[in-house]
């Protein structure tokens, strides 16, 4: 079994409050949570209104089905017109109990 996690910083400029900010996050993190079957979590600048940063973790039988589903993810996140990617980093390790 392989476990890939990544980091996404996030800017996200037209955003004014954090409730702005939360409902462009919660539709992203939605949209992703289910097209991939994924967990992830906000975790680091909460209390910011424009930049956030989204932790994701994907499990999978083989690294590259793991690594697809990481790009699969980056690719989404460029998609949303509404934010801004300044950083994606990712690692894929092998699991054994």
């Amino acid at each position: 079994m392989f476990v890939g996690s990544c980091l996404v910083e996030i800017h996200i400029p037209l955003s004014h409050s954090l409730k702005e900010k939360r409902s462009i996050l919660n539709r992203l993190k939605g949209r992703i949570r289910d097209r991939f079957n994924v967990s992830v979590a906000e975790v680091d600048h909460q209390d910011v209104w424009q930049r956030a940063s989204l932790g994701f973790a994907a499990v999978g039988p083989e690294a590259s089905s793991v690594e697809h589903v990481l790009q699969r993810i980056r690719e989404m996140v460029e998609s949303e017109d509404r934010a801004q990617i300044l950083a994606f980093d990712t690692a894929v390790q092998k699991f054994e109990p």
